[in-house]
Order: C-alpha cells, then structure tokens, then sequence
C-alpha cells in the first residue's frame, strides 16, 4: 500500500462520527464481554427470523468467537471478533467490513472503520439481501 493510501485511510478513519460525543474506552474484558453479547444477539435475532421467515439458515458458533451464517442459496456471512483489535469483523457476499468499539456500556454501539455505518443495520441489510426477504437484527436487552 502506498504512503498516500495509507494517510487517505487513515484520515477517513478519523472522519467517523457516532451518535455519542465520546466512546467509553473498554478493556479486554469489557470487549469480550459485548463481543459475546453481540454474537449471542445475532444467533437469537436470525434463529428468531428464520422460524417467522423460513429463511432455511444454518447458523453456527465456531470456536467461541466466529458465527457462520449460512443461506439458503448456499452464500454465507461470518462475523467474528477480533480481541487484539478491539473490531468486530463481518465478511458478507457484499464485500468484508470492520466494525469499532464508538459507544457506552449504556448504550453499544460498532461503527464502521470506512464508512461510518452501524453494525447491526448493516448486518441486517446483508442478511436481507442474501436471504431475499427482510430480515431484523437487534442487540438483546
């Protein structure tokens, strides 16, 4: 990669915004623990639609960390943490995404390191598309 893509990347990630004025750092600990939340959200939110939709998923944990969400038209999406980074990292049919740590422990909140854009919103997007029907993913309370 070039010095000047590499500035150019580095000058977007700054440009992110989020709803919060200031993002509560988080630990390791911390992180593990939403990462475990969100993952277990996700599985929840897309078993939940498929038993509504009938969307024929397969939705499986791999190794604690990694969810792999398979369609009906045999695409798949995975979404993983990444402890060392603080990210959570999604690859869909769409392209692959990296999600950063820009909430509070009240209120969670992933954004994405390129464009800006929320985890889950994104991630429902994904699943819609690939699923052909409109699928809803939210953080559980």
């Amino acid at each position: 990669m070039s010095l000047k893509r590499m500035i150019e990347y580095s000058m977007q990630d700054s440009q992110i915004k989020s709803n919060n004025s200031s993002p509560e750092s988080i630990d390791d600990k911390q992180f593990y623990q939403l990462g475990a939340h969100l993952l277990h959200s996700i599985e929840v939110a897309l078993e939940a639609a498929d038993d509504q939709l009938d969307l024929d998923l397969d939705v499986e944990r791999q190794g604690g960390n990694v969810i792999n969400i398979r369609f009906r038209d045999r695409s798949v999406i995975v979404v993983n943490t990444q402890a060392p980074l603080h990210e959570i990292w999604v690859a869909a049919k769409s392209g692959g995404y990296h999600y950063r740590w820009a909430g509070t422990l009240a209120s969670p909140l992933w954004l994405d390191t390129k464009t800006g854009h929320e985890l889950l919103s994104d991630l429902s997007e994904f699943a819609s598309a690939q699923s052909g029907k409109s699928v809803k993913i939210d953080l559980l309370k």
